[in-house]
């Protein structure tokens, strides 16, 4: 069994099947997708190899999550400009800036959280305290790809002719 701190090892056999050495059970994608919501570290080997495959398990969830009626959260043109950056010099700086960017992201949200826990239940006035951390999100949101464009055009001093 793992230490408190290091992750949980996940094994993939060659039948697809997903083994948690943690708890010594069969699991699935969805099993997967439950311990991150969670903040369960855990990395996914081949059960043959040894070879680490967490990038690709976690890529498979994604695909699966977003293949679900109402569950899309990448909006195509975010997936053409994801793929546009492949092979590109920016590729190196997206993960780093997607990375920085959920954290934050991550922080408003849970700030957002709080302030609706606190106006649930309340008058219809505290309910209207609501619009205020939306537009903080939304700004946020804004700042981010405004700081992402600008990363941007260092990297391409001379824009396309269009």
């Amino acid at each position: 069994m793992a230490a408190k701190d290091e992750p949980i090892i996940i094994k993939k056999y060659a039948n697809r099947r997903l083994y948690n050495t943690g708890t010594s059970t069969y699991v699935t994608l969805e099993d997967l997708a439950e311990m991150v919501k969670k903040g369960v570290e855990f990395t996914v080997q081949d059960a043959k190899t040894g070879d680490d495959i967490t990038h690709p398990v976690l890529t498979q969830i994604i695909f699966e999550l977003e293949n679900k009626e109402g569950q899309n959260m990448l909006p195509i043109p975010f997936l053409r400009q994801l793929i546009a950056f492949y092979g590109d010099q920016m590729q190196m700086i997206v993960p780093s800036f997607l990375e920085q960017s959920m954290i934050a992201f991550s922080k408003e949200q849970e700030r957002f959280r709080e302030q609706m826990k606190g106006a649930l239940g309340k008058s219809p006035l505290d309910m209207m305290k609501i619009a205020t951390p939306i537009k903080a999100l939304e700004e946020q949101t804004r700042r981010n790809m405004e700081m992402f464009q600008n990363a941007m055009r260092l990297f391409t001093p001379f824009p396309p002719a269009g």
